[in-house]
């Protein structure tokens, strides 16, 4: 069975973490977690998958999109996952939440405490960053079932997007496996490449809720739903023809600083999918997110999925890239 077998088999109804790392699970047994590598020449396969398991549930693909962008990390930087293991990918680095390493013989250790860490409690392993003695961060591989390994019920109060059970890790004296080396996280080709796989997630929702629309338009022909249906379809169309022309860009340049390409690409996604929330509330008003469970579960949801992205800031990073381009930036 296929990604979208398995999906379409599958009731989108999860309502813990227990759920959601149910549905992980199966989904490595069936070996349905193995997507092609950003940069492999199938990187719009990847991006599709992704997408599928946006739209069927956006908790679910949370764990999904950390699990696989671990997978491609460890691969990307030498390393080889236990089989059968489930992974999150913490790379969150607020202030009061910073994990230091320090070498032990071949392996390190950990200490301290660790922000957002998506299934936390259901998650075999994790893939985190850290910082060593010189102040350098260092990407660590660690068992989450070993003693030193707290699983806090703290810093996770969401409505969306509730059920990943995003909490705080705390490690005393916990031992894993240095991945690459330090800096190696944010200086791959594979970083911005795989922000754009975040994008394919927000998209492959906002199709999901645009759908709800798209159906309702086909039983009854009411004008302003079928303009609002318009507007729909122009944003979905301009974020597909980004997130295609992406992976087209990547398989061409896999070694090339996607950082440009996905900031934009980010940014053009974000703004589809929030007038795809807005457009299709207008346009069905209250009965979907009342009465179809689906629906809205992923209209709660992608709200706080899209704050990965951050606005205004990533907006400025990316006026400040354009100013540094030539004048031919915009030619058509």
């Amino acid at each position: 069975m296929d990604l979208h077998g398995y999906l379409s088999a599958r009731t989108a109804d999860y309502a813990d973490p227990e759920a959601l790392g149910q549905c992980l699970r199966e989904l490595v047994e069936a070996g349905l977690d193995r997507l092609p590598l950003p940069g492999s020449g199938h990187t719009l396969e990847r991006f599709q998958g992704l997408a599928l398991v946006g739209g069927h549930d956006l908790g679910v693909c949370k764990l999904y999109e950390g699990h696989t962008d671990a997978l491609s990390i460890i691969e990307q930087l030498g390393g080889a996952p236990t089989p059968g293991s489930t992974w999150g990918m913490w790379a969150a680095e607020p202030p009061q939440a910073r994990v230091k390493v320090s070498p032990s013989g071949h392996m390190v250790v950990l200490d301290g405490r660790k922000a957002w860490c998506s299934g936390a409690a259901v998650l075999s392993h994790a893939l985190l960053t850290a910082w060593d003695e010189a102040d350098r961060q260092q990407l660590v591989a660690v068992a989450l079932d070993q003693p030193g390994v707290t699983i806090t019920d703290q810093g996770w109060q969401a409505v969306g997007m509730g059920a990943t059970g995003s909490v705080e890790v705390l490690f005393d004296r916990v031992e894993g496996q240095a991945i690459g080396s330090p800096g190696d996280y944010l200086q791959r080709p594979g970083f911005w490449q795989g922000g754009i796989g975040i994008a394919a997630c927000w998209y492959g929702a906002a199709r999901g809720i645009a759908e709800r629309l798209r159906q309702h338009c086909t039983q009854r022909e009411e004008p302003h739903a079928l303009a609002h249906l318009g507007a729909v379809d122009v944003a979905l169309q301009a974020a597909a023809d980004v997130l295609r022309f992406s992976a087209l860009h990547i398989d061409a340049h896999p070694q090339a600083n996607a950082e440009l390409l996905a900031r934009r690409a980010r940014a053009v996604v974000e703004q589809s999918a929030a007038q795809v929330i807005d457009h299709v509330g207008r346009a069905l008003g209250a009965g979907p997110f009342c009465k179809d469970r689906q629906f809205a579960r992923l209209s709660a949801d992608l709200p706080v999925f899209l704050r990965q992205s951050h606005a205004e800031r990533d907006l400025a990073a990316l006026g400040q890239l354009i100013a540094a381009q030539p004048t031919e930036t915009w030619t058509l």
